[in-house]
């Protein structure tokens, strides 16, 4: 494509028939032209798709059988809520007997540390938030 000029890369065209809708079939048609770049042989390729009607809606419901959608129960939420007061029981922790507020809590099991908690005191670091396991964390009322 690198030989071909700005007026031969735009020569590509789409042309779209307009749907057709009898009482029986429902046609989609597109028609794409194509003129080829090479100087020594040109040559116009037309290509066309159709695609095939679907089923009527009234015969299908009439065989379909009543769909019976069985949701699966939710299981119960992971940890506290969100925005919920909690006491650090982690010793090696900088807020160790502190309390933060919950900001998530991540309801995958296989999460290590799923509970995301903020302070209002920041650490050496300069963070305020951590996470914690389950067991390491109390909830206050």
């Amino acid at each position: 494509m690198a030989s071909c000029n700005m007026a031969s890369a735009a020569s590509s065209f789409l042309v779209a028939t307009p749907n057709v809708v009898s009482n029986n079939t429902t046609n989609s048609r597109t028609n794409m032209l194509y003129f080829s770049c090479n100087k020594t042989t040109p040559r116009l390729v037309v290509r066309a798709a159709e695609e095939e009607a679907a089923p009527a809606p009234a015969a299908a419901a009439a065989t379909a059988e009543p769909a019976v959608e069985t949701k699966a129960a939710k299981p119960p939420p992971i940890g506290p809520k969100r925005g919920a007061k909690v006491k650090i029981l982690r010793k090696e922790s900088y807020w160790y007997k502190g309390t933060g507020s919950v900001v998530a809590v991540d309801q995958d099991p296989k999460t290590r540390y799923p509970v995301v908690v903020r302070f209002n005191k920041v650490n050496y670091a300069n963070v305020s938030t951590n996470n914690y396991a389950l067991d390491e964390i109390e909830e206050v009322k």
